[in-house]
Order: structure tokens, then C-alpha cells, then sequence
């Protein structure tokens, strides 16, 4: 019985063929029920997707038709603001009238730097001057310096229309003719002084030594009297600045000179390009003629300063040496003497200028050794296979690309710029037609700069931050060198101008989605300034402009992906004025309305020569 029952337990019950093609039939309706289902919902789905887009086109027509109704009206008023403009361009140009007045008045002996015949005969007549002494050199060189920074800043400041191309090449011939005759003066002054070398001669050594020293030049020059080879390693007293030299030197008839100027006595004059004539049909003329004095006004600082060092030490003189003969190197110490070189002492460069290349005018680093910084001494160390001419060089782009800025109101009239970069925070207070640093930061510690507190124009302030090695200024070349966020100028400019207009209330600041918009467009953060408002959690407005449209978008700094949307109930402007005005009280509007010509136009300035919006 077991075995049978297992047996017949285990058989499998057959299935009909009938039954199977109901199996089938049933699974085929069910596959096709769903799939009905399945297609109904999505066309469900895509009429209810196309409803919402033919809804949300309807009312993005809407409002582009709304931004075109009113477009004439704001553009209209936005021209009216922008008045301010020319107005601080007209108080500009009687600013230097009144300079020239008050020169013609003063009746001091000194040339008019703008008239070419006074130049040519203050050249001529220092030119015939002879047997000057080094102190007398140098009081002279303190009106020549400033006849060469007041004819750099009529190339800079004088806007395109008032400068005609032969007046660039007469200042930049004079500038050219005073620097070279200056340098010539101090080398006759030097031949000069070694005349008197006997009467010069130090106590200890036997061998002439004889400082000099002024605000803008130190001499320091060494006489080999007693050629005595023990002596080799010359120490100026009361100094840190010193030289070692090899013994074939110690035993020659020489003389060493190091002349250390704060100013660029060894680069050449560079050309200025003259004024760019054309204009771009899509801006208005107010526009056109803004860009022009901007980008004339850049282009010649750059061109004039960027050679400009902090530092040099020009070593020359040796008489009967042939320098071949040399088989030691020569070694020069040299302390720090500007304070501004501690905050970019990491990133300087020493480079030197041989005789073989001096009529290329290129600087080279090969030629120089054993470099040693010791920075509680404030102390720099080398050597150097022959004389020549020394600098301490700055990468120029080493503050590039920004990595945040911001642009917040002070006060009536007063703004305070910060921009970050890799090693710095630079802090830049504004207000009428001056600008100031406030404060500097190198990896977030303090640093005292000789620049704190002084108030300056903006073109002499940006050539003082240079100098200082703190140049947050692109030049025209600047994208060659560093990785930037292009935008198109006409719309950077149409920014900026804007955000000028606006900062004496409205406070701007850096968006990461300005690197994710594409060129045509810009996007940063926005919000009324409010004194009694916490700054720790500002409520930011994101706003996106193409120089013709400004819109608020929906998504916020936070947000994980870029999108163009439009807040919910806000509309198209066409400038940024209008678009802040729709959020705004009507105090921070009034005092819009009220902002300083000059102000506006300082700011405008700072913006159009930091170009923030491509450079962070």
C-alpha cells in the first residue's frame, strides 16, 4: 500500500490544451490591459506636461510682451540716471583745469608737463647744468619724478575725445627723455663722487664708503683703495646691505655701485596704443563713450606700470676689470625695504638683466644663485656671476582669478569692496572720487600696509595697489594667463555700470552660478542694505542679466542645480534698476536717485577695472 500510494501521489495533473489557451488568452488580455493602461497615463501625463508648458509659455509671453511695452519707458529713465556720468567726467575735466591754473599761478620755476616747449627747455637747461653732486641730483630727480607721474596720470585720466595721438607721443617722448637724462645725472654724479674716493675713505678698511639716502633713491657706493685681499666681504655701516667679492676683485682697481630706487629706472618706456574709435551699434552712445575712456584708461596704466617694481638694486662701475676673468661668484645681501614686499615675499622671483640681452629689454634668471630668504631678518641672500641690474619681480596674475567678491554700502555715499583671492582679502573703501584701502589679509591674518588710511583718486590708487603688489587689475592680455569666466564686455559693462548706480543702497555679491550661465549672461547676488539688518544670514536675491533683460531667479545660492526659471510672481526688466525696484522700499530707491555723480562714477571705475564678474 506505501509504496503504491507514494507512487501515485507524485504523478503531475495534465493540463488540456484548452486550458493552456486560456492561460495564454488570459495573460494576453492582461498584458494589453496594462499596456492601455500604461499608455493612457502617459498620454495623460504628456497633455498634462504640455498644458503646463503651453501655460507657462503663455504667461513667459506675456511678460516678455510686457518687458517690450515698457522697455522705452526704462531704458528712458534708466539714460536720465545715467546723466551722472558725463557729470563726473565734466567735474573731472575742471579738476584739471584748475590744476593747470593753479601751476600758472604758483610761478615755482617748474614746467607745465602738458606744454611741450616748457618741457623741452627745463630738459635743455638741466642738460647743460654740469658738476652736480649726487645730493643735488637727487633733489632734482624729486621734480623730475613728479613731472613724469603728472604726465602719466594726463595719459590715464584724459578721456579719449580731449587727447589727440600727437599729444601721446610728445608725453611719452618727454616721460622718456626725463628718464633717461635722470639716469645719465646719476651716473655723472657717481664718477663724481668717486673722484673724491681718497677723502671718502673709511677709518677701518682704508677703501671708500659713502651712503646716500632720500625717500625715492639710496646710494650706496664702495671703492677698492687698498686692494687688500682679505678684504672681500663689504658690509655697509648702519645697514643690512652688503656684497662679498671674489679675490681676483679684491686685489683690482674697482668701484661698486648699488643704486636701489623705488621707482623703475631700467624698463623702457612702453608705446601706448591710442584710442579705439569704434563702437558697438547695440549701446547707447552714453555707453560707448564710458567703454572707451575705461578701456583707453586700463590699457595705458598697464602698459605704463606693469614694470613697475617694488624694489631694485643696480650694481655697476668696475673699472679696468675684465668681468671674464671672474671665477668666483659674487655675492650681494640685501634687506627688505618696502613693507608692502612682505605680503607677496613667497611669490617673489628674482631675475637679472645681463648685458647680453639689455637691447631686448628682457629680464633673465639665469645668472643668479645660492637664493636664500630669511624672514625674521626680512633678509634676502644671493649670487651673482656678473654686475648688472637687480629686481625683485611679482607674478602679476598671482591674485587671479578671484575666488569671491562682495560690494556692500557703508554709508551715504561710501561702499566697501572686498575681493578674496588665494592668499589675500583686500578691502577697498569708496566714496566721492576717492578710494582707500582698508584692510589686508594674508592667510587670514592682518597685514599692515603703508597704503591703509591714505585717500587717492582711483587711477593713482590702482597704481599704488600694483606697486604694492597687490594687483587685482586685469590687463587686456590678463586672459592669456589665467583661467577666467569670459563675459561678454558690452555686457559687463552694462553690469557694472548698473551696480554702481545701485550701490550706495543695494549690497552685491558672488554666485557660483555665474560660472554655469553662458557668456551673454551674468548672475550674482543682490539684497537691500538695511543698517539694522544682521549680516551673519542676509536674505540674497539671485539675479541674472543679459545687458538687455534682468530677471529674479527661483532657485538660491543652496540650490543643487542651475536653472534659468523665473521667480514666482516677478517679471522681466530690462535693466537692473527697475528689476530691484519691484523688492525695494522706496527710501533705499530715493537714495538711489540722490547718489553722488562722482561716487558712482569712482565705483563704476573700481568695477570696470576689477572686472569681478569674469575674473572670480
Amino acid at each position: 500500500m506505501g509504496p503504491k500510494a507514494k507512487k501515485s501521489g507524485s504523478k503531475k495533473k495534465k493540463v488540456t490544451k484548452a486550458e493552456r489557451l486560456k492561460l495564454l488568452q488570459e495573460e494576453e488580455e492582461r498584458r494589453l490591459k496594462e499596456e492601455e493602461e500604461a499608455r493612457l497615463k502617459y498620454e495623460k501625463e504628456e497633455m498634462e506636461r504640455l498644458e503646463i508648458q503651453r501655460i507657462e509659455k503663455e504667461k513667459w509671453n506675456r511678460l516678455e510682451a510686457k518687458d517690450l511695452e515698457r522697455r522705452n519707458e526704462e531704458l528712458e529713465e534708466l539714460y536720465l540716471l545715467e546723466r551722472c556720468f558725463p557729470e563726473a567726467e565734466k567735474l573731472k575735466q575742471e579738476t584739471r583745469m584748475l590744476s593747470q591754473w593753479k601751476h600758472y599761478i604758483q610761478c615755482d620755476g617748474s614746467p607745465d608737463p602738458s606744454i611741450a616747449q616748457e618741457m623741452n627747455t627745463f630738459i635743455s637747461l638741466w642738460k647743460e647744468k654740469t658738476n652736480e653732486t649726487f645730493e643735488e641730483v637727487i633733489e632734482k630727480s624729486k621734480v623730475v619724478l613728479n613731472l613724469i607721474e603728472k604726465l602719466k596720470f594726463i595719459l590715464l585720466e584724459t578721456p579719449p575725445c580731449d587727447l589727440q595721438d600727437k599729444n601721446i607721443i610728445q608725453y611719452q617722448e618727454s616721460i622718456l627723455q626725463l628718464q633717461e637724462l635722470l639716469h645719465l645725472k646719476f651716473n655723472v654724479a657717481t664718477e663724481i663722487l668717486l673722484r673724491q674716493a681718497s677723502t671718502l675713505a673709511d677709518l677701518d678698511s682704508g677703501n671708500m664708503e659713502k651712503v646716500i639716502k632720500d625717500e625715492n633713491v639710496t646710494l650706496y657706493v664702495w671703492a677698492n683703495l687698498k686692494k687688500n685681499p682679505r678684504h672681500r666681504s663689504v658690509r655697509f655701516s648702519e645697514t643690512q646691505i652688503g656684497f662679498e667679492i671674489p679675490r681676483i676683485l679684491a686685489t683690482s682697481d674697482i668701484a661698486v655701485r648699488l643704486l636701489h630706487t623705488h621707482y623703475d629706472h631700467v624698463s623702457a618706456l612702453h608705446p601706448v596704443s591710442t584710442p579705439s574709435k569704434e563702437h558697438t551699434s547695440s549701446v547707447t552712445e552714453l555707453v560707448k563713450d564710458d567703454v572707451e575712456n575705461v578701456e583707453k584708461a586700463i590699457s595705458k596704466e598697464v602698459e605704463e606700470e606693469s614694470k613697475q617694481q617694488e624694489k631694485q638694486s643696480h650694481l655697476i662701475q668696475e673699472e679696468k676689470l675684465k668681468v671674464e676673468e671672474e671665477q668666483d661668484d659674487i655675492e650681494v645681501k640685501m634687506s627688505s625695504a618696502e613693507e608692502e614686499s612682505e605680503v607677496i615675499k613667497c611669490e617673489l622671483e628674482m631675475k637679472v638683466l645681463s648685458e647680453t640681452v639689455s637691447a631686448g629689454k628682457h629680464w633673465r634668471t639665469d645668472g643668479i644663485s645660492n637664493v636664500s630668504y630669511k624672514p625674521n631678518e626680512r633678509l634676502v641672500t644671493f649670487s651673482l656671476d656678473t654686475f648688472g641690474p637687480v629686481t625683485l619681480i611679482q607674478d602679476a596674475h598671482i591674485n587671479m582669478p578671484y575666488q569671491s567678491w562682495e560690494l556692500r554700502p557703508l554709508d551715504v555715499n561710501k561702499v566697501l569692496l572686498t575681493v578674496t583671492t588665494v592668499f589675500t582679502e583686500i578691502q577697498i573703501q569708496i566714496k566721492e572720487n576717492l578710494c582707500m584701502l582698508s584692510s589686508v589679509k594674508l592667510k587670514d591674518k592682518k597685514h599692515i600696509s603703508i597704503l591703509e588710511g591714505t585717500w587717492m583718486t582711483p587711477i593713482p590708487f590702482i597704481i599704488a595697489l600694483k606697486e604694492a603688489g597687490l594687483n587685482i587689475f586685469p590687463t587686456r592680455y590678463s586672459h592669456f594667463y589665467v583661467v577666467i569666466n569670459n563675459k561678454v564686455p558690452l555686457v559687463e559693462v552694462k553690469a557694472y555700470r548698473q551696480m554702481a548706480l545701485l550701490s550706495s543702497t543695494f549690497a552685491f555679491g558672488w554666485s557660483k552660478w555665474n560660472l554655469l550661465c553662458n557668456s551673454t549672461k551674468v548672475v550674482f547676488k543682490v539684497r537691500e542694505h538695511l543698517p539694522e539688518e544682521c549680516t551673519e544670514n542676509p536674505n540674497w536675491a539671485l539675479l541674472m542679466f543679459s545687458g538687455d533683460r534682468a530677471q529674479r531667479l527661483k532657485i538660491k545660492e543652496e540650490s543643487e542645480a542651475f536653472s534659468e526659471a523665473l521667480k514666482e510672481e516677478t517679471e522681466f526688466h530690462s535693466t537692473l534698476y527697475h528689476m530691484v525696484r519691484d523688492f525695494a522700499s522706496k527710501e533705499a530707491m530715493e537714495k538711489v536717485r540722490s547718489s553722488n555723480c562722482q561716487f558712482v562714477n569712482s565705483v563704476c571705475h573700481m568695477l570696470l577695472s576689477t572686472r569681478l564678474l569674469s575674473y572670480s
